[in-house]
């Protein structure tokens, strides 16, 4: 162990009880940042792989029951998540029709179809960008509010500080240097939380946008398929 380690730990066990528990309140801002920013990293970095294998496969497929069966294999994708919805969807707009038989399908069948699909397509890009935004906004919160916890526990540290001053009637170095570093760490300890928060946070936002506009592009291109096999299954 280093001597900075030792005179930080000594500094620390040495700090007032309410510079303690900002230390403390700001150890758990960082350690939950820190799980959030692992987690979100991996479950992004899986989405963005997993959704351009499942388009790759997808532009592929000769009909929608192949990327049906290849979808479901990709459980980590929210593109494919989207098409099985709508992919049942369909299936069961499709099973309704087949239940009517004596009954010609009409212009209306078609439009009530598409729209259940299209309702459906949004609903489910809404469940998918509420599942990448999960967590994220802890990070801004620690990285907005951090760096002013840390400044509270250091003016209260100074405020001791002078008050021991103004008791012990010395104002050497040698009296006030401890107090004050003591003080100071905490205005460092928020600066260490919201620093990689703040980071963290811009960059899953930027990921999330991106994802977000692949969803609203796939949706509408798989929408205008299905718009033509339905339209298909009518003329047939």
């Amino acid at each position: 162990m280093t001597t900075e380690t030792v005179g930080l730990f000594y500094m620390l066990s040495n700090a007032g009880p309410v510079v303690k528990f900002i230390m403390l309140l700001l150890l758990f801002f960082s350690i939950t940042s820190w799980a959030i920013i692992f987690i979100k990293f991996r479950y992004v970095r899986s989405a963005f792989k997993e959704s351009a294998d499942f388009t790759d496969v997808f532009w592929q497929c000769r009909n929608l029951s192949d990327a049906f069966s290849k979808a479901k294999a990709l459980r980590s994708s929210p593109v494919a998540r989207i098409f099985i919805t709508a992919y049942m969807e369909m299936a069961r707009s499709d099973s309704k029709d087949n239940e009517k038989t004596q009954v010609k399908r009409t212009d209306n069948s078609y439009f009530q179809a598409v729209g259940s699909i299209k309702r459906s397509l949004n609903r489910s890009i809404g469940v998918e960008v509420r599942r990448l935004v999960q967590l994220v906004p802890f990070l801004a919160t620690a990285g907005n509010t951090a760096p002013f916890i840390g400044l509270f526990g250091t003016v209260w540290g100074i405020m001791d500080t002078f008050h021991g001053i103004g008791l012990s009637g010395s104002a050497s170095l040698a009296v006030v240097a401890p107090g004050i570093s003591e003080a100071l760490i905490a205005t460092a300890a928020g600066l260490a939380v919201a620093i990689p928060s703040v980071i963290a946070y811009n960059y899953f936002t930027d990921r999330i946008r991106v994802l977000d506009s692949e969803l609203q592009s796939f949706s509408s291109d798989l929408l205008n398929i299905m718009e033509r096999d339905i339209q298909k299954q009518m003329e047939a």
